[in-house]
């Protein structure tokens, strides 16, 4: 088995139909083996089911939880056999042979321990999918966005749009999660995701462990996919802020020092103060209001403990 490719499900069923549509095409006629396997992290909206008909052939595990995203990916990577694995958002549509693409990259760069596509909006403009490992600018730049050029530039942890243009795969320190591909041999060394993150930053944990371990990660521009981007935790905005800079504060703790801590914690409360100033002389309502500066304090209250 050539490549297997996990989906993750949680109240998408449409879109996680169009992903698994796409991703099928995307392999037919790479002469590659394949394997397509869903978890369904207990989705109201009937996603398992829905898969059942539309994919007999793909390997379904339903859960009768939502088991978090983590979680649930390292229930398909356990159960995968291919030489690489690819993580595969239900909110992305594959173009062309992309997939097969990363593959023979893999393939003829044994120094690449992970790599991931160029990311496209659904009306084909340009979204980062290379970005450096977080630090404490951009943290701050998260909860305050300043010039559009600031937010573009390195100080918030992106590549340069040229990296892209010029069509050939770079170092970088991670992709999104959106589409991430990994050697086996590389997940056999570093172990799966760490099921301490319950959503978000997984990602950024498992590439981290992947460069500590000596392997490079590269973006791939000529494989192109299509993300819509958070159309499955769009739902919970605000529970989702919070699981956000919950698992962000995790990745902070388990890699950097006690002066870095203490300072990123800083960060975040002097962002946080200003975010919620912002939103005080903004105009949602007042239940809207009340809920987001509630996230806001959740997440205060742990930068104080």
């Amino acid at each position: 088995m050539d490549l297997s490719i996990i989906v993750v499900s949680y109240n998408t069923r449409d879109l996680t139909l169009a992903a698994l549509a796409s991703a099928t095409r995307s392999m037919a006629d790479s002469g590659l083996a394949y394997e397509v396997m869903v978890v369904d992290n207990a989705s109201p909206d009937g996603s398992a089911e829905a898969v059942r008909r539309a994919f007999p052939d793909v390997a379904l595990i339903a859960n009768a939880e939502n088991r978090g995203f983590a979680a649930a990916n390292n229930q398909g990577l356990a159960a995968s056999s291919g030489r690489h694995v690819v993580l595969l958002n239900p909110d992305t549509e594959v173009l062309d042979d992309a997939l097969a693409q990363l593959v023979r990259f893999l393939d003829e760069h044994s120094d690449a321990g992970a790599c991931g596509p160029s990311l496209v909006y659904a009306d084909g403009s340009f979204q980062h999918n290379a970005f450096r490992f977080p630090g404490l600018a951009q943290t701050f730049l998260d909860l305050v966005p300043l010039h559009w050029r600031v937010m573009e530039s390195r100080f918030n942890g992106r590549y340069p749009r040229s990296a892209y243009e010029r069509g050939r795969p770079f170092p970088i320190d991670h992709p999104l999660g959106a589409c991430l591909m990994v050697r086996r041999q590389v997940m056999d060394q570093v172990g799966r995701l760490d099921e301490g993150y319950f959503m978000y930053v997984e990602e950024i944990d498992w590439c981290r462990r992947i460069k500590d371990a000596g392997w490079s990660i590269y973006c791939v521009p000529q494989a192109r996919v299509v993300h819509h981007a958070g159309q499955s935790t769009g739902q919970f905005r605000d529970a989702m802020f919070v699981a956000l800079w919950q698992s962000r504060l995790r990745y902070f703790d388990k890699y950097h020092g006690a002066a870095w801590r203490w300072a990123v914690r800083r960060v975040i409360r002097l962002g946080l103060w200003r975010a919620a100033r912002r939103t005080r002389h903004g105009n949602l309502s007042g239940e809207e209001l009340a809920r987001r500066l509630a996230a806001y304090a959740q997440v205060r209250a742990w930068c104080d403990q």
